[in-house]
């Protein structure tokens, strides 16, 4: 197995943890401030990667353009996580998350529009089930 794969599939496990341990957490506490317990959290754990691994001294050969899209995928992360966790906070996790993972197919209509990434049926095929069996766990 590539190393990728083994931590696209870490990735999935905490992303699921995080939905449970949020939904469990967040009870009596705005979203808002939520978000930014968690993002404190976050922020520290990458600034300590960082400064573990010695890349910090990378900082100055980052790109302008790259520069520009970290900070745009950062905001848009940042929203992501507010609506999530207003939405988290309202709804059942057992409708909210699917309807969140309703990223994967955006992110992959995207990758064919923004990034000119080939679509194959495989792909498609797939996106359309993820997004019907989205509509049958929300529906």
């Amino acid at each position: 197995m590539d190393t990728w794969v083994l931590f696209a599939l870490l990735s999935a496990v905490f992303a699921a943890l995080t939905s449970i341990l949020a939904k469990i957490g967040i009870e009596g506490v705005n979203s808002t401030l939520a978000t930014a317990i968690r993002t404190v959290v976050v922020l520290v754990m990458a600034w300590g990667m960082v400064f573990l691994t010695g890349r910090e001294k990378e900082i100055p050969d980052i790109a302008g353009r790259s520069w520009l899209f970290l900070i745009l995928s950062g905001v848009a992360t940042g929203l992501s996580w507010l609506c999530y966790y207003y939405a988290l906070q309202k709804g059942p996790a057992s409708k909210v998350v699917p309807i969140d993972k309703l990223s994967v197919v955006i992110s992959l209509v995207l990758a064919f529009l923004v990034l000119h990434e080939k679509a194959d049926l495989k792909t498609v095929i797939g996106g359309l089930l993820i997004t019907a069996g989205t509509l049958v766990m929300v529906l």
